[in-house]
């Protein structure tokens, strides 16, 4: 599925910029570390195969590395196998990689997003599409994200967890699945 960008609204510490996305609509599944996805990118869990106990998915919980200010930060996993640190932004529609990270991971730009910064002005962000963005078992296939050309960490957005309600625990963050 593809999510496309349009309307972001969020704050980053390191660019104060406002942006505003309005994505389709994007499910995370549950599935644990053991599965595949199809090429269509239909994902299937092999949990069972592997011996892994099957995730509740209603509810999970996701250690807190660290704080961005007073925002949590965690770790998220890319197209299946590398992990980034990103900030956990509630107000965020969409999700938002850095310049470093997208050419790691070899994002292929595919279009632009104008976004609003702080100051009511418009900028245009590169967008680019990734295989998968997962956290604790919870995984979205192709999602479209925008590129910032600055900035040391990224923004985890609505189009990962905008069907789970947020909890931000001292040390963990919960998702209770709506």
């Amino acid at each position: 599925m593809k999510v496309m960008l349009k309307n972001w609204l969020s704050a980053i510490a390191f660019i104060p910029v406002a942006l505003s996305i309005l994505p389709s609509v994007a499910e995370a599944e549950v599935v644990n570390s053991c599965f595949m996805v199809t090429s269509s990118g239909r994902t299937i869990n092999l949990g069972k195969l592997c011996g892994e106990v099957t995730a509740d998915t209603r509810n999970f919980r996701v250690p807190i590395k660290r704080r961005s200010g007073k925002t949590p930060v965690i770790d998220v996993t890319f197209n299946g196998n590398q992990v980034f640190e990103m900030i956990v932004d509630t107000g965020a529609s969409g999700t938002l990689v850095t310049e470093k990270m997208a050419k790691s991971l070899q994002i292929k730009t595919s279009g632009v997003v104008n976004a609003s910064i702080a100051d009511g002005s418009q900028v245009q962000f590169k967008t680019g599409l990734v295989e998968s963005i997962a956290v604790n078992g919870a995984i979205v296939n192709n999602v479209e994200v925008a590129i910032a050309p600055r900035g040391e960490v990224g923004l985890l957005g609505h189009d990962f967890f905008g069907n789970y309600d947020i909890k931000i625990l001292e040390k963990e963050i919960e998702f209770s699945r709506r």
